[in-house]
């Protein structure tokens, strides 16, 4: 068959069009890989020193009494905190000269996406936008005034003498927190984002409220204050567990644009409510692992039996029912779980990255009550309204406090006991906890 000069000329126009395209696919994957491995060097040189560690192989520095005393700042009117032998004050998260590689872009990915077009379904288009867009974000991020400067709560709607104490307790909080970050500057991982930052906030924008959620610290309550303050629920006593973690009622900060969340930041209360860190742990697992659960027992305990229980029977490991405290505990400390962190048990530190977002206020679960109607009272809620004190679930198990602890610990070798505080260390300091007797 013989083809006349205008399908030959097609043709041609065909295949050079396909094979530019090609070649530009390919240009982007090659600087993407390029991208990858700059940044991946990076990584290693950042955290030069600090390989995997594996938290079950023994460690010689247990805590003994005297040390204690000396470490325990609870007990010091001062609230001493340890220097930072490295004394690094360095803000590595917006530090310009180590911006992540993959905020940059070439020219030549800008002229790709020129010559691209229309062609907004591609492959190609999509990670050069994906690219600018976070190039513009950050950018615009790294020059606004950041850390957020911590400022005075506004006490003009407390009107009652009641509450001297809990606002005495409540600055020398803030005081504390802010002088460790000030300290230990460095704490959070250097290439945090913005979006994961705050990705654990709740936003209420009636009384200008922002509250970090941490599980097992009163959230499940704080979420049902938040939503009698938007109007949402007459009550808090009348709103279920799964309307509260499953409705979805609640707008996070990370649903705003860039503009959304610096204004936030910046005008909104700030709140944080934590816990001592050995009793969060506790309590997250008799909740999770100790009553039927169609999530954790399938997904987390199936895989704890499985690694760390020696000749497991076939029923435990098909179910995954039944992990002990000890078990548990191998998998929160082992560098190399076998499946991923949870928010129950997650650090504070990297859920509410708290010397990078100064909270305003500092509430704890051991004065949960007196701290959360004094905090209703500063943002101005109705007279009403009072923080809810029943139990969110297993209503009739015991509540997690230090005696119930210390019946899990029994069960621990004293190095296991050591291990958990050194995975929980920065939140016993920097919310100033007694380190505990172990």
């Amino acid at each position: 068959m013989v083809m006349n000069p205008k399908q030959v000329f097609l043709s041609v126009l065909i295949f050079g069009v396909a094979g530019l395209l090609l070649f530009m696919y390919l240009q982007i994957w090659i600087e993407e890989q390029h991208t990858g491995r700059v940044e991946k060097k990076r990584g290693q040189k950042a955290i030069a020193g600090w390989g995997s560690v594996n938290y079950l192989q023994p460690v010689p520095r247990i805590m003994t009494r005297e040390k204690i005393q000396e470490h325990n700042t609870d007990q010091d009117p001062k609230y001493h905190i340890p220097e930072d032998p490295k004394k690094n004050k360095e803000n590595l998260l917006f530090n310009s000269e180590r911006s992540p590689g993959v905020f940059t872009e070439t020219s030549h990915s800008q002229r790709e996406s020129q010559a691209l077009g229309k062609t907004t379904e591609s492959p190609t288009f999509k990670v050069i936008e994906k690219r600018q867009r976070t190039k513009t974000l950050f950018k615009k991020f790294r020059e606004m005034r950041w850390p957020l400067d911590i400022h005075p709560l506004n006490k003009s709607l407390v009107k009652d003498t009641k509450w001297r104490r809990t606002d005495e307790t409540q600055e020398k909080r803030r005081s504390f927190l802010q002088e460790f970050c000030k300290n230990y500057g460095a704490v959070s991982h250097p290439q945090s984002q913005l979006f994961h930052m705050v990705s654990r906030i709740y936003v209420e924008d009636k009384h200008k409220i922002l509250y970090c959620e941490v599980p097992k610290a009163g959230c499940s309550n704080w979420k049902r204050i938040l939503m009698v303050l938007n109007g949402l629920a007459p009550s808090a006593y009348n709103i279920s567990h799964d309307a509260v973690h499953y409705g979805k009622h609640l707008k996070k900060l990370d649903s705003f644009d860039l503009k959304g969340i610096y204004t936030r930041l910046n005008t909104y209360t700030k709140a944080v409510f934590v816990r001592d860190p050995m009793e969060r742990l506790v309590s997250a697992f008799r909740d999770k692992f100790e009553h039927p659960n169609s999530y954790y027992h399938p997904v987390f305990g199936k895989a704890i039996i499985k690694k760390y229980r020696p000749n497991a029977c076939e029923e435990a490991l098909n179910n995954g029912s039944g992990v002990k405290f000890k078990e548990f505990v191998h998998y929160l400390l082992d560098s190399h779980r076998p499946v991923g962190m949870d928010i129950h048990w997650e650090k504070v530190s990297k859920l509410c990255y708290p010397c990078l977002i100064n909270y305003d206020f500092v509430g704890k679960f051991e004065t949960l009550e007196e701290d959360a109607n004094y905090f209703l009272e500063l943002i101005g809620a109705p007279k009403e309204l009072k923080f809810p004190n029943f139990k969110d679930r297993h209503s009739s198990d015991e509540r997690t406090n230090a005696e119930v602890v210390r019946q899990y610990l029994k069960d621990l070798t004293r190095t296991e006991r050591q291990l958990i505080y050194d995975f929980y260390y920065l939140d016993y300091l920097m919310f100033n906890y007694t380190t505990p007797f172990l």
